[in-house]
């Protein structure tokens, strides 16, 4: 298997560290991080309409209690994962939970509307920031021939949000309001922050200087800002001023990569897309997450404004699909040991799409169920393979800036997907309805997921040696 470079690790110390990590407590606390931001995401998502009653404003506007966190989290999914590997990744991991709690409690407390929007996209800045560095601490302190089931187990663990998480803000939104939803984070991350600071060594990429590439920085977060922007507002703006931002926002991303070429410290080194496992799994975890992605937004929505569910109801229901998710994220660490790579990942989203499929088509409640499961088994496994598989090919000093990229696409092309499906539901629901639109919509992101994982396995066997943990 390809690496990428030379495999150095960034010693205690190299960096001010106190020593040996301590594994278990370094997987806890990497396992927390990524809980905190799953779980924050999907208990709000379902506390939405209560929250928009309360506040004096519609749900419509309200989207951008979601949608700005999103952009601002995509935004600086790459910034924070080099920012860790520049000044140390318990340093920053450490800031950006801090950036993290303390906005959730002030949106908790708020009641602007605005002052709500702001504090979510401030929120999504610190979610970026210690989103890929909980996977970079694990790569950090494991072997490298233990890092993979590390990193899936830490995503088991985080994955416990997708169970809890509809069933938390549909339960707490029902019982006691909404703003618990957000005050719930302040004591989780008090806990994080206990546990990182026990539990993570400081480590850093020591072949880097210690400063950043501003240039770099401001244009991939404007970039990845105005493309993510236009979609998310593709259904209320004029379809010149979304052509005029998308293309705007490509430009200044173009704009991105030629500073990155000629830059002597890049913000991101471009030799990780000459990668071609880093690429091939990454665009593969990118099709599996935007097909969980579209899944998850399609049917809340069908449960809601369909079906006529609660949002606790609607919670309870998700459980199949949230509990297998879950399973998966220890099942691909367990997985890319043992078998190849792309071609699990293939597998795998192609069981999520007959799940898909299976929702899509049926209305029997035993099959819906068993769609869910399928599907947040299948696109669970592809999703949490990305950090998996990419993490093992790239030298363990660029695993922040690694993990920032994969994550960067992995979630901003299926926030962008999720928008597009948005305004196609709603477009198509004008003559067909509005469960035949979701239904559609749902259909062919299947039979898309299937297509696309076929041919990008194909082209896995063509260009890349067969790859699991134990590849040299």
């Amino acid at each position: 298997m390809a690496h990428g470079g030379p495999h150095i690790r960034a010693s205690a110390e190299d960096v001010g560290g106190r020593g040996q990590p301590r594994l278990g407590l370094t997987l806890t606390a990497a396992s927390l991080c990524i809980f905190v931001v799953q779980l924050d995401f999907l208990a709000l998502n379902l506390a939405l309409p209560r929250m928009a009653s309360e506040l004096g404003t519609t749900t419509t506007d309200l989207q951008w209690v979601l949608s700005g966190y999103m952009l601002a989290l995509a935004a600086f999914l790459i910034p924070g994962g080099r920012l860790g590997d520049i000044f140390g990744r318990r340093k920053v991991l450490m800031t950006g939970l801090v950036i993290f709690g303390l906005c959730s409690l002030g949106a908790g407390l708020s009641s602007s509307a605005t002052v709500v929007i702001l504090l979510r996209i401030l929120q999504g800045v610190g979610a970026g920031i210690l989103f890929p560095l909980a996977v970079a601490v694990v790569t950090d302190a494991y072997p490298r021939e233990r890092t993979m089931r590390a990193i899936g187990n830490a995503y088991g663990i985080g994955a416990l949000a997708l169970a809890f998480g509809p069933l938390v803000g549909g339960g707490l939104t029902e019982l006691v309001g909404w703003r618990w939803v957000l005050l719930l984070n302040v004591p989780t991350v008090m806990v994080t922050l206990l546990v990182v600071r026990a539990g993570v060594r400081e480590s850093r990429d020591t072949t880097a200087p210690r400063n950043i590439d501003l240039p770099g920085l401001v244009t991939v977060v404007v970039g990845i800002t105005g493309v993510t922007f236009a979609v998310d507002r593709a259904d209320v703006w004029p379809a010149e001023a979304t052509v005029g931002v998308a293309v705007a926002g490509l430009l200044v991303l173009a704009a991105f990569v030629l500073r990155e070429h000629r830059a002597r410290w890049p913000l991101m080194a471009l030799d990780l897309f000459w990668n071609k496992p880093f690429v091939i799994v990454t665009v593969m975890a990118t099709v599996a997450n935007i097909g969980f992605a579209v899944t998850m937004y399609g049917v809340t929505l069908s449960l809601q404004q369909v079906e006529g569910h609660s949002p606790l109801a609607s919670g309870l229901i998700f459980l199949g699909s949230s509990v297998t998710a879950g399973f998966a994220g220890p099942a691909s660490g367990w997985l890319g040991e043992r078998f190849d790579i792309p071609r699990t990942i293939a597998l795998a989203i192609g069981v999520g799409a007959a799940g898909l499929l299976l929702v899509s088509l049926t209305d029997a409640p035993g099959g819906y169920v068993l769609g869910l499961a399928l599907v947040g088994l299948g696109y669970g496994t592809g999703w949490a393979m990305a950090s998996v598989g990419t993490q093992t090919v790239v030298p363990a000093e660029r695993a922040g800036q690694a993990s920032g990229v994969t994550l960067a696409i992995v979630i901003g092309v299926a926030g962008m997907c999720v928008a597009a499906a948005a305004m196609v539901m709603e477009v198509w629901a004008a003559s067909a309805g509005l469960r035949a639109s979701i239904d559609g919509v749902l259909r062919w992101t299947a039979i898309g997921s299937a297509v696309a994982a076929a041919a990008l396995g194909t082209l896995a066997a063509l260009l890349m040696p067969r790859t699991t943990a134990a590849s040299p």
